[in-house]
């Protein structure tokens, strides 16, 4: 039996009961109405976030908004519907840290069991604006690659792609596991 804890439990189209059923027996358990037979897929989130430097040192951000308060992440937010991830990146990271960038690459796509969340992340280069805490952060800071406070990020996909951007971009550097 799938995670019921969903809270949907109206169809949006008819307003009749949501039940959990089998479509496929390859797939998993699917949200269907039992009045009009739309079904409710639980699609993840996008987010797109950006690793960046500033004199020396990797951009990351202390959040003030739920959930992880007071940890640290690099630049990133939720894609909208119709937006390219890419432009995402850039507009989150202006709204967060008040930089402007360029994209130099796709670091790699994160996503792990349990999680609703898909996160691509991609390095970028800063071309404008001046490192300060924007939305939903109160500090900003430039961590030096050998001092990334590695037991205060907020999310498995913020070690994972730090770790990732540290060891491609500074192999000399050791990272934890």
């Amino acid at each position: 039996m799938p995670n019921t804890d969903f809270g949907y439990r109206f169809c949006p189209r008819c307003g009749g009961t949501l039940a959990w059923k089998v479509i496929k027996e390859s797939e998993p358990q699917r949200l269907v109405c039992q009045a009009c037979d739309f079904v409710f897929y639980l699609d993840p989130k996008v987010a797109a976030c950006t690793i960046c430097m500033v004199d020396g040192g990797i951009v990351l951000l202390k959040r003030t908004i739920a959930p992880r308060i007071g940890t640290w992440v690099f630049p990133g937010g939720f894609v909208d519907r119709g937006e390219a991830t890419a432009a995402a990146a850039v507009r989150e990271t202006l709204e967060e840290s008040n930089l402007r960038v360029s994209l130099t690459g796709i670091l790699d796509v994160y996503s792990f069991p349990g999680s609703e969340v898909v996160v691509v992340v991609y390095a970028a280069e800063v071309v404008g604006g001046t490192l300060s805490a924007g939305d939903e952060c109160d500090e900003a800071r430039a961590f030096p690659p050998e001092a990334v406070p590695w037991g205060e990020l907020a999310f498995e996909s913020t070690r994972a792609a730090l770790r990732d951007y540290v060891r491609r971009f500074f192999p000399r550097v050791r990272v934890p596991r």
